[in-house]
């Protein structure tokens, strides 16, 4: 899947993120990243709210398994089970939210899982990088369900 696709996709499927201006920046097999200009997510202190930090970070944590599902021909509903989001320092301006998976090792074990029994879990880290720093970081599980 193309940065152009993707971003047409979510603007699309997930309205929220084309109101939060979130652009694709680049999609690789290990890593997918978002970014997200401040005005849009900007909170009473004119930083960056946390509930946009943490929401952009989800979405480019789903959206690396997105897009790895689909070239591995699996066609699933992605869903978060559970996350946790550290706030390490606050952010002024444009940001990027970079995910990766916690550990690449899982990755064949998730799609065997979930060949066999049609649901598999796996756990995304995702970090929020402001002026060159990183300036949060996501731990989220997710759970890929089969369609029925």
């Amino acid at each position: 899947m193309t940065k152009t696709e993707l971003q047409a996709y979510l603007h699309t499927h997930i309205p929220l993120s084309a109101a939060m201006q979130v652009t694709v920046k680049s999609v690789g097999e290990t890593e997918v990243v978002l970014e997200a200009p401040l005005a849009p997510n900007i909170n009473h202190r004119e930083t960056l709210f946390g509930g946009s930090a943490s929401a952009v970070a989800i979405l480019a944590a789903w959206s690396l398994l997105h897009c790895r599902t689909r070239a591995e021909g699996i066609d699933s509903r992605l869903v978060i089970q559970r996350n946790s989001m550290e706030y390490l320092a606050p952010v002024a301006g444009n940001f990027i939210a970079r995910a990766f998976l916690s550990s690449e090792d899982d990755w064949k074990g998730f799609m065997k899982l979930f060949r066999r029994r049609g649901r598999a879990r796996i756990s995304v880290s995702s970090e929020l990088e402001y002026a060159g720093e990183v300036a949060g970081r996501l731990e989220g599980d997710f759970v890929a369900l089969g369609k029925e």
